[in-house]
């Protein structure tokens, strides 16, 4: 399928279909480098995906654990990602290049995430895709695991959520025995396969992975999935809840998320003045 086709399947059916099903790390390792030339990216990409780190931690989307990449702008086969560490700590000399097989470019010896599959195995289904967060943000992981009641747009801010965020089985490719982590490239593959119809993925007893065309809109939104989730619990406390429609999450998307350089913008400079 050419690009252009896919990628419209993949923006119509998740912003307005209403199917609701799921697809029936933390772990340091050591990888040699694969033998591969490189070429230097944008001056701004790396600086920018350190601030990403340090935002998702500041805003309570990642802790000790989580990750966010980039894919390098001037070889797409090619993504950015820090070594195995808690996000708020990164910094220029902790990142490292990958393939799209998962393999280490320059890690030099230094310990890579174990879940560095999920970042490959999107990049390379779906070459539109330029920026991935992996998290295990509070509110989100309830309603992983909660079945009668999906992730789904409750306001503006979050219409990418859509009519449901699919939920993604590791049993259903895996087994029931797994430590629930994406630790290969044929899980990577299955845990890919979601996103055809959606931009978030929920993560069954795990978290969730969100897709964005920049750094900037992926980090919005898995900022405003967190803060999303957080007010439909509450809101399902009170009674009813009216969710947002399909058509109305699409219009969301486009008028919303082209203001996202202003939450990007403060929460960059409030990173920035926190760690000098």
């Amino acid at each position: 399928m050419k690009l252009d086709e896919r990628s419209a399947r993949r923006l119509t059916a998740r912003r307005g279909g209403t199917m609701c099903n799921s697809t029936n790390g933390h772990v340091g390792v050591d990888v040699p480098d694969a033998a591969a030339e490189s070429r230097r990216p944008g001056p701004a990409l790396i600086e920018d995906l350190i601030s990403a780190n340090h935002i998702l931690f500041d805003q309570g989307v990642v802790d000790a654990f989580g990750h966010v990449s980039v894919r390098h702008d001037m070889q797409p086969d090619r993504f950015f990602l820090a070594r195995n560490m808690a996000p708020g700590n990164v910094t220029a000399s902790d990142i490292i290049e990958f393939t799209l097989d998962g393999d280490p470019v320059d890690a030099n010896g230094r310990k890579v995430y174990l879940e560095r599959f999920i970042h490959s195995e999107i990049y390379r289904e779906f070459p539109d895709v330029q920026a991935i967060v992996h998290s295990h943000s509070h509110s989100i992981v309830p309603l992983s695991v909660v079945k009668n009641i999906p992730l789904r747009a409750i306001f503006h801010m979050a219409g990418f959520i859509g009519e449901c965020a699919p939920v993604f089985e590791i049993r259903d490719v895996a087994g029931p025995g797994t430590d629930l982590l994406i630790s290969d490239n044929r899980l990577g593959r299955a845990l890919a396969q979601c996103f055809h119809a959606s931009d978030i993925v929920l993560m069954r007893g795990h978290g969730s992975t969100v897709v964005g065309q920049s750094l900037r809109q992926v980090v919005y939104r898995a900022v405003y999935a967190e803060i999303n989730a957080r007010y439909q619990i509450e809101a399902t406390k009170l009674g009813e809840v009216t969710y947002l429609t399909a058509a109305e999450a699409k219009s969301c998307v486009a008028n919303v998320e082209a203001q996202s350089h202003r939450p990007w913008d403060l929460w960059k400079a409030q990173a920035r003045e926190r760690r000098t």
